[in-house]
């Protein structure tokens, strides 16, 4: 049994062997019957055994009839039969059937369910049930009425799709069975993909009743065994196609049933003690229901076994004669069996009761099984199912009909867990049924209709259920009724959510991937004694067990968000767990191990963000609708469906199926539309309000903000909208108007007193006061540049009270403040030029010109010898230039970004650009090193040259702010990829071609230059025209000096052409011609095209991204550009170093806000979403799709509600003609009684006089 165990937690046969060594196991463990004990059938005349087969298949040995002092005269399977491997198993193909192939196992009666429910969910990938219904009785040839048929295709079936239950069958194509196969199929048709996996149905056959048995037997397994079916239209014992899976129950006997009957209990006893949910996480236990259809006076016995266990059972009245048994003794015993057994009743008079009710049984069993002899025996089975009847529902399904057939089984469910547990409510039982069965509008209306009032504690174990197995709908139907998710959603808790993912997720590996990590620096630690590894997937122990080091906890979830997440935010979890967010990961995993030994008293604490934690966690498994909902409920809404998007387009980058990843990056994508449709309402709603969402610093995020997030997350669309651009336009003009005209500002850069006149408009000074005020304090050095953002507190001011507080708090910092920090109009009026990041974008455009151009000048005219000689003093002025660039490359590198050095660095060589940069530094300075020297001075002065070009080409970085340029930038940028692949086409096209025509035309060059020359060089200026004829037709060949010596050719002399095969070269140029001048060139230009037009409708929002990373760069920058940058430099140098103060540069972008202010921001936002969501919702129910839908409801509740009256009407008749019957009888028996001399009549009754009007209402 160690075998199958191996996969226990598994929900699917998820294995890496073939299907023969994965089931290689079966015949070492799954024993099949065979009789070995030949007792003699009386009605054969000795030539069959009772088993069934003849007699020379037993074995001679065991043929006698005497087993020491008794003779055998009655054959039992477990006496007279032995066990041997099983010889039949693996996979069904039913011949012609068309459809996938079928699992099958021969097994013997004595087989362990837990080894059968084992193969089926693991190794045959049957996925989990939430409901098991039995379907037995009707078996044979047994004709099934209509009604029966259609409570199974419209009732059974259905209620098993919607709760995802397996269905138990005879899996025969007889009787019952046959009508349930047929409904699996006719539902299999009509319902989409998704529904056909949740319907499954399990046949249940004794081996030796099955038809054809023999195709199956095969020792080694079959993969598949074809199994052909004869004259399918009638019923027979050949396997039904329409079954999943078949258990084919041997117990030694040939042409019996009833063989499998006590295996078939024993495995709904299993399963029933088996939970729900994804490893086995569900609230309640998986929930099975016996379905009596008809049967015989036998099903007695079965119904009596199993009730005793107990297992609720569904009898359908009026199907058969065992159902309508159960039905009349459950009705017409009522008041009897209460009577017998009340306290009152003792005595005489008890036993006289009690004889009562068993001649009345007696009577029923009489008139249902006429022909059964053990009369007595059958009485007392039907007294002991009625001892207990509560676990018994009856279905009049002829009555009632098919509609609501799984709230039958749910009321049955319930009904039967009422009995088991007396302290059960009987509205909680139904809830965690209504759960496991995913069945939120039965606990609408049955449950969540105002009419019971939910406690906390009997909604917490149903929403564990509900969150760990996807069902958000239930997850927002707790939330609404009742559950406090601030008290519901501890660490403790969250732990055991992370702990439930399921194994195939991207996250669950990931988080094992750190757990592993911690557990072996755990395991080298002394002080765990001996603690050993365990799986992530200890679902109970995190739930109820000790805090133990080699647990799931959540730094491992710590871990995994800072990865997906980066360094623009702060790492989450640290607060409850202790820990600095600038500790090493060394240092914090023995953190964390020490911390676990202890008691932990953190888990116990409440989440402070619940709905974040659980949005977070959402996203992490991809479940789509759970996230949307917990988005809606969670607070900043912009950047929280930033974080998202961030977040999946990560793990999308990590998941292998291609399946899974398209859904992240749909989900990413969805989330994106969603932020951007937030902050639109937010910037209609208020513009200087939706300023302060941006850059806003939030504490649930680790201090990110809306535009770091944002660009993190690639989020273009987002950075597309209109107040983005607006709040980056704002911040790019700085004080200035930004409106101001490119040439005001050229013109003030270079005559700066223009300054002080109307030629650009700045912000009107009471703007500025406040921006004083808002930005009191902080460090405001002339060299640094701009270093407060343009936002000031009367941006965020929204009423009367909050105004009248801030000019109190002006007038305070305004007496409080230095005399001298107002600053003069000149020195006001220069800041607000200068520190502006437009000028500061002008400067350096400028003065990257000047440095081009003095490159070019020392390159071409001024490029000196060696020392001593030189070089000259421009060049030294153009070292001095470089010198200052890598200057500002390193404070970009090591002094801008995050806390930690390595994720700067790290940053930095991420951006093309800098790459651009670091390679024209490089080459510098290997070109510097190289021109000191005489023997490498050209070397140094080729290598510069080439630099030059390179230092050019950045300046495509700088004109990617123009709105015209920078999307042609883009789509250039594009356009680069096309022509690496048409250059790899080309290159295999012209190798092919230079190759063979170097052979031809040139038997023997051993010279390399020329060969290069010629089989790459010269094919390539094929293209272009320059076709060399007189060196390549022999009749245009010129007189040249040539050899055809090979020694002399070695020693470099030019060889002769070969004439021979000339006329092979001109066909091969032609073809070559043709290929790349017509077909590769007009290729690249298709491709051209076609990348043109895909990125030129979403060039702008491309761009619009790009400008903000531009914007972002030169608003952090020193307002002085190279070379005088050197200034800034050591200024920052003496304030950092010397004089120790921190830095505001690389808070840029950030508005921490607090208290009230924060809280009014949060509200505010959370009003925009929901107008937004209510938005949505409208226009989703005026839509033609969701009218349609309800118009299809509404038409189907009065189809419904016309079949009942016209079923009324139907029993309004019948009734009408009973009673005209009952009438004729009636007068009948009247006139015969007058005519007689048994009763002298005075005069007859007079009939009742009955008006017209209600004459014609009776008349039809």
């Amino acid at each position: 049994m160690e075998e199958p165990e191996k996969g226990r937690d598994g929900e699917g046969g998820n294995v890496g062997l073939s299907k023969e060594n994965d089931q290689s196991w079966i015949p070492k463990i799954i024993k099949k019957r065979v009789c070995s004990t030949f007792i003699e059938d009386s009605f054969s005349n000795g030539a069959l055994c009772q088993c069934g087969s003849v007699r020379r298949l037993h074995d001679s040995v065991a043929t006698g009839d005497f087993f020491g002092a008794a003779i055998v005269t009655q054959w039992d399977s477990r006496q007279h039969s032995s066990e041997f491997p099983t010889d039949a198993y693996g996979e069904l193909e039913f011949a012609g059937a068309g459809r996938r192939h079928s699992h099958f196992l021969r097994l013997s009666g004595d087989t362990s369910p837990q080894i059968i429910y084992t193969l089926m969910t693991t190794h045959w990938g049957l996925p989990l049930p939430n409901l098991v219904v039995s379907v037995v009785g009707g078996e044979g040839l047994e004709k099934i009425k209509t009604w029966v048929k259609d409570v199974l295709r419209n009732g059974l079936v259905r209620a098993a799709q919607s709760t995802g239950a397996w269905i138990l069958t005879g899996g025969l194509r007889e009787g019952v069975a046959r009508c349930v196969g047929e409904a699996v199929r006719d539902h299999g048709a009509a319902a989409p993909a998704v529904s056909k996996k949740k319907v499954i149905a399990v046949g249940l056959a004794p081996w030796g009743l099955v038809h054809n048995r023999q195709q199956l037997v095969n020792a080694q397994g079959s993969f598949p065994a074809r199994y052909y079916v004869q004259n399918t239209s009638h019923d027979s014992c050949c396997l039904d196609n329409n079954c999943q899976a078949f258990l084919l129950v041997d117990d030694g006997s040939v042409g019996r049933r009833g063989g499998e009957t006590a295996f078939r209990g024993s495995l709904e006893d299993y399963i029933s003690h088996q939970r729900t949910g994804i490893w086995g996480s569900g609230s309640i236990e998986i929930p099975v229901l016996c379905m009596l259809i008809s049967g015989d006076a036998n099903m007695l016995e079965r119904l009596d076994v199993s009730l005793r266990k107990p297992t609720p059972w569904l009898v359908l009245a009026g199907s058969g004669p065992a159902a309508d048994f159960i039905s009349e003794l459950l009705d017409n015993l009522s008041s009897v069996f209460l009577s017998t057994t009340s306290p009152q009743a003792e005595g005489e008079a008890a036993e006289g009761l009690r004889a009562e009710l068993r001649d009345k049984v007696r009577d029923k069993v009489q008139r249902h099984f006429p022909a059964e002899a053990e009369l007595e025996k059958l009485v007392d089975r039907a007294l002991s199912i009625y001892q207990n009847r509560e676990f018994i529902t009856v279905f009049h399904g002829e009555q009632e009909g098919s509609d609501d057939f799984d709230t039958v089984l749910l009321k049955a469910l319930v009904r039967a867990s009422k009995r088991v547990s007396s302290e059960a409510s009987e509205y909680t039982e139904e809830l965690k049924l209504a759960v496991a069965w995913n069945r939120v509008d039965i606990a609408k209306t049955e449950l969540f209709n105002g009419d019971i009032q939910w406690k906390y504690e009997d909604l917490e174990d149903s929403m564990t259920d509900a969150l760990i197995n996807n069902k958000p709908q239930f997850v927002r139907l707790f939330c609404e009724n009742g559950l406090n998710i601030l008290d519901y959603l501890t660490y403790r808790r969250l732990e055991s959510l992370y702990c439930s993912l399921s194994d195939s997720s991207l996250a669950y590996i990931l988080l094992q991937r750190y757990l592993s990590e911690r557990q072996g620096l755990a395991g080298s630690l002394p002080n765990l004694d001996g603690a050993e590894t365990v799986p992530l997937k200890s679902l109970q122990s995190a739930l109820t067990g000790p805090a133990s080091a080699m647990e799931l906890n959540l730094y491992e979830v710590s871990r995994l968000l800072w990865d997906l997440l980066g360094d623009i935010c702060q790492p989450f979890y640290h607060g409850p767990l202790g820990l600095n967010p600038s500790t090493s990961t060394r240092k914090a995993l023995k953190q964390v191990n020490k911390m676990l030994l202890g008691e932990c008293m953190y888990r116990d604490q409440r989440c402070l963000s619940p709905w974040s934690a659980l949005f977070i966690w959402a996203i992490l498994q991809n479940h789509h609708e759970m996230a949307i909902y917990f988005w809606e409920m969670a607070g900043e809404s912009v950047l929280s469906a930033l974080g998202g998007c961030k977040m999946l387009r990560e793990l999308s980058k990590l998941e292998s199926e291609t399946e899974t990843k398209l859904a992240m990056k749909e989900l990413a994508q969805k989330f994106e539309n969603l932020a951007h449709d937030v902050f639109g309402e937010c910037y209609q709603s208020s513009e200087t309000r939706s300023f302060t969402l941006l850059i806003r610093k939030s504490p649930v995020w680790g201090g990110a903000t809306c535009l770091q997030m944002a660009t993190a997350a690639d989020a273009r669309l987002f950075f597309s909208h209109d107040g983005v651009q607006s709040l980056l336009s704002q911040i790019w003009w700085g004080d200035m108007e930004r409106s101001t005209e490119v040439w005001k500002l050229v013109l003030t850069f270079f005559l700066p007193p223009l300054l002080y006149t109307d030629l650009i408009s700045f912000r009107a000074q009471e703007e500025e006061d406040e921006s004083v005020v808002a930005h009191h304090g902080r460090d405001t050095d002339s060299l640094e540049g701009n270093d407060a953002t343009v936002f000031s507190l009367a941006d965020i001011i929204q009423n009367e009270e909050e105004a009248e507080k801030f000019r109190a708090l002006k007038e305070s910092l305004k007496d409080s403040l230095p005399s001298n920090f107002k600053r003069p109009l000149i020195v006001s009026r220069w800041r607000q030029f200068w520190f502006a990041p437009v000028t500061s974008f002008l400067g350096n455009v400028l003065m990257y010109f000047l440095f081009l151009y003095l490159f070019a000048y020392v390159l071409l005219v001024d490029f000196k010898p060696p020392p001593p000689d030189g070089p000259s003093t421009l060049e030294f002025v153009l070292y001095f230039w470089v010198f200052t660039l890598v200057c500002e490359e390193i404070r970009q590198t090591f002094f801008v970004g995050s806390t930690f050095v390595l994720q700067r660095m790290r940053n930095y060589i991420e951006d093309m650009w800098n790459k651009c940069d670091l390679i024209a530094i490089t080459l510098f300075t290997l070109a510097l090193c190289c021109r000191m020297f005489p023997w490498s001075c050209n070397f140094g002065r080729a290598v510069m040259a080439i630099d030059f070009m390179v230092f050019t080409l950045r300046l495509i970085h700088i004109f990617a702010v123009h709105k015209q340029l920078g999307p042609k930038i883009i789509i250039l940028g594009k356009m680069m990829k096309d022509v690496f692949f048409f250059l790899f086409f080309l290159a295999v096209w012209l190798l092919a071609y230079g190759v063979a025509n170097q052979a031809l035309l040139y038997p023997y060059d051993p010279r390399p230059d020329w060969i290069f020359r010629r089989v790459f060089y010269r094919p390539y200026l094929h293209i272009f025209g320059q076709i060399p004829i007189h060196e390549m037709d022999a009749d245009k060949l010129e007189e040249i000096t040539c050899t055809k010596n090979v020694t002399r050719i070695e020693a470099g002399e030019e060889p002769c052409m070969s004439p021979y095969a000339n006329w092979l070269v001109v066909i091969l140029l032609v073809i070559y011609l043709l290929f790349t001048n017509i077909v590769l060139l007009n290729l690249l230009i298709a491709m051209f095209s076609y990348t043109f037009s895909k990125v030129q409708e979403h060039s702008d929002t491309y761009w619009k991204f790009q400008r903000y990373n531009l914007i972002k760069e030169y608003h952090s920058r020193p307002c002085l550009a190279p070379p005088f940058i050197i200034i800034s430099h050591l200024h920052l140098f003496i304030k950092r170093c010397c004089r120790q103060i921190p830095s505001v540069k690389s808070k840029h972008f950030v508005l921490e806000l607090r208290g009230r202010n924060a809280s009014c921001l949060n509200t505010w936002e959370a009003i925009q979403k929901e107008n937004l969501l209510s938005a949505q919702n409208k226009r989703q129910r005026e839509s033609d799709t969701v009218r349609i839908k309800s118009t299809s409801v509404k038409v189907d509740s009065v189809l419904k509600q016309m079949a009942e009256i016209c079923d009324h009407d139907r029993r309004l008749r019948r009734l009408e003609t009973e009673l005209e019957y009952c009438c004729s009888a009636l007068s009948w028996m009247t006139d015969a009684l007058s005519q007689s001399n048994l009763i002298t009549a005075v005069h007859l009754p007079s009939p009742p006089q009955r008006s017209d009007s209600s004459v014609s209402k009776l008349t039809p």
